[in-house]
């Protein structure tokens, strides 16, 4: 933010309606908003979201926690929330390439549910790769999530229980809304 920023110059947007004031977003504008947020955050695609949707619709229990639960247990988001990666495509791509096991087996499918008591690691084969060099340094301020376990020696994690009581930026309730029109 310089002050030759573009946005600092012209804080509007281009064109020659910029700088008329836009109006504020409908119900159904948040509801989209917050889809896209959760949908953005998590790497997936509409269809499966939609899937996802319907199987916590189906679940016993809050159809917000319950779908954020299936999105959380996701192998890419684990493996992501166990700091073995910096981000959640790269998590993906991790999990794609085959660089991860899952109780000794290697699984290439991101969207594996992982259950309470799986171990996640990191192949052995793999463990030289230039995307896991500097990962011991990187683990070594990381806290991971009450519901996981990770051994920093070994980098390998445990699923102790399944997600709960955890903080997420989003308005879930927007999202089933939306759906449930």
């Amino acid at each position: 933010m310089s002050p030759k920023c573009v946005m600092a110059r012209r804080p509007h947007r281009p064109g020659q309606h910029g700088l008329s004031r836009r109006g504020a977003l409908s119900e159904f504008g948040t509801q989209l908003k917050e889809k896209q947020k959760i949908k953005f955050t998590y790497g997936v695609r509409e269809a499966y979201f939609k899937k996802i949707f319907g199987r916590a619709d189906k679940s016993t229990g809050v159809t917000g926690e319950m779908m954020i639960n299936f999105l959380e247990r996701r192998l890419d988001n684990v493996v992501y929330r166990l700091g073995l990666t910096p981000s959640r495509s790269v998590a993906r791509q991790t999990v794609g390439h085959g660089h991860i096991v899952v109780n000794g087996r290697k699984v290439t499918i991101p969207s594996y549910e992982v259950k309470a008591g799986d171990v996640i690691a990191i192949r052995p084969q793999s463990k030289a790769h230039p995307i896991f060099k500097d990962l011991s340094t990187n683990l070594a301020k990381y806290n991971e999530p009450s519901w996981l376990l990770l051994d920093k020696e070994k980098l390998e994690g445990k699923v102790k229980s399944l997600p709960k009581d955890f903080e997420i930026p989003f308005d879930v309730n927007q999202v089933v809304d939306y759906y449930s029109k």
